[in-house]
């Protein structure tokens, strides 16, 4: 026997059911791994619409610039500037810059030489990773270009909802340069500023390597195939806030030079990788350099993380090839695919 209003019950029933269906089928069809351009010249880099890092690049600072980049629960594992020194305010979190490039500096902002974004190639969204693709130009302090240099940056899986952003440089001499020299150096190519409760000094956190050592002065200058800095990070916000043990590990690779590469680490909670620690490199129209990192995300310690599978899985994966278009791929300029 029908009730009165059981018609449009049923309806009501049927309506939710649809909607429920249709939303899971959308959410189905979304990628994983999104790219997505913001206002303010930023690129936001998400998996499953939660922000794992973000790439900006606007010309209120001297160089683009990675921020934030953050642990498998949402915590901040980089920062803006160094806690207690005014005068590093060049380090931007994860960036890229050189102390020599024919004798300019990249490196502090007091030397008038910029890295600009000249335009962006790709932003690919899918399921397996997101990936981003721009081209740099580094200027001297007349605006004169030195190095062009094309950046691919993924956002991809790392296992046990950890994750990691994969960075591939590649630098050529500007057009009409034949060649530019990178000075002897500690300071370039890839350097990361962490967050202010992994620091040694600051917070509660540890630097490890893939050799065994501990702590700044055993590990600075030393070659190692990777660095961690982990410690405590902020996760949640008023009540629910709470610290809990992440960290970062910077990755070099097999194809790099000098691999494996001597390490500018310090306790007051950053490190790099020196590309130029012993000596300095020629960069040529005829031999371009191409350097390969990955930056992981992991829960607890170095010691509990699982850094040798993914150092294995990165060192096992192709680079990546960057090309023109054909007339076959319609509605895009580049193409970026792994070799």
């Amino acid at each position: 026997m029908m009730t009165p209003g059981s018609t449009s019950l049923r309806h009501s029933f049927f309506f939710a059911a649809t909607c429920i269906t249709a939303a899971s089928t959308v959410a189905e069809e979304l990628p994983r791994f999104e790219i997505t351009p913001l206002p303010g010249q930023t690129i936001e880099m998400a998996i499953d619409g939660e922000p794992r890092a973000a790439w900006h690049f606007a010309s209120d600072t001297p160089r683009p610039f990675f921020f934030p980049f953050t642990s498998p629960e949402g915590g901040l594992l980089t920062r803006m500037g160094h806690p207690g020194a005014e005068n590093h305010d060049h380090h931007l979190s994860i960036w890229f810059a050189h102390h020599d490039v024919d004798g300019h500096s990249f490196w502090q902002d007091e030397s008038g030489c910029t890295i600009r974004q000249q335009f962006w190639m790709v932003q690919n969204s899918s399921d397996e990773e997101g990936v981003l693709a721009v081209r740099l130009a580094w200027l001297d302090p007349t605006g004169a270009a030195l190095l062009e240099h094309d950046l691919v940056a993924a956002l991809r899986p790392a296992g046990d909802g950890e994750h990691a952003l994969e960075l591939q440089s590649t630098f050529r001499p500007a057009t009409g340069r034949d060649r530019v020299t990178l000075g002897k150096t500690n300071f370039g190519f890839l350097a990361v500023r962490v967050a202010a409760s992994l620091s040694a000094f600051f917070g509660n956190g540890t630097i490890t390597n893939s050799e065994g050592l501990v702590g700044e002065p055993a590990i600075f200058g030393e070659r190692a195939t990777w660095v961690d800095y982990s410690g405590s990070v902020a996760v949640g916000h008023g009540a629910t806030r709470h610290a809990k043990p992440a960290g970062i590990t910077s990755i070099d690779h097999p194809d790099n030079p000098h691999y494996p590469t001597r390490w500018h680490v310090r306790s007051d909670g950053w490190m790099g990788a020196s590309l130029c620690f012993d000596a300095p490199y020629e960069i040529t129209s005829d031999a371009p350099l191409t350097l390969r990192y990955l930056l992981y995300a992991h829960r607890g310690t170095a010691a509990e993380a699982t850094i040798a599978t993914v150092v294995d899985a990165f060192h096992a994966r192709p680079g990546w090839l960057i090309r023109p278009a054909t007339g076959s791929e319609p509605h895009r300029q580049w193409i970026v695919e792994r070799r």
